[in-house]
């Protein structure tokens, strides 16, 4: 065997050795939860300024009634600011439970059905909050 077919050999076998789902991504170790932590970044800062204005503007209205508060709401930059609001807090709460389920739920099955699961309550309970803001604008009028 000659010293270029050694060294073929060799590089058969480096390639022979990574698992069939490294060789499926492709990105490896150092790139495969890139996303998912960048988009745990960015909706916890979005939180930070949007849950400063939303502990504000409660406080401000602390003992108002219905209708003062659903007009308050019924502003389009509050609403705004409501449904961002709500669309960072159930996105992070799924990204980060979704990080806690990876860590410690060691069974594949039941670790990808709490995900599945967790991302549906998120889903749901966001809609429901996004619909009553809706509502208690739309009464405004």
């Amino acid at each position: 065997m000659g010293a270029g077919q050694n060294t073929k050999a060799k590089a058969e076998q480096v390639t022979i050795m990574r698992s069939q789902l490294g060789r499926v991504r492709g990105a490896g170790s150092a790139h495969a939860g890139s996303h998912h932590w960048k988009a745990e970044r960015v909706t916890a800062i979005a939180l930070v300024p949007l849950t400063v204005w939303f502990v504000i503007a409660v406080l401000s209205h602390l003992g108002a009634e219905q209708q003062a508060i659903a007009a308050w709401v019924a502003q389009p930059l509050n609403a705004a600011l409501l449904l961002a609001l709500i669309a960072m807090n159930f996105h992070h709460m799924h990204l980060g439970l979704q990080v806690v389920w990876e860590d410690y739920i060691h069974n594949i099955p039941r670790r990808e059905a709490a995900i599945l699961a967790t991302r549906g309550a998120c889903l749901l309970l966001g809609l429901l909050a996004v619909v009553a803001v809706l509502k208690l604008a739309a009464a405004a009028h």
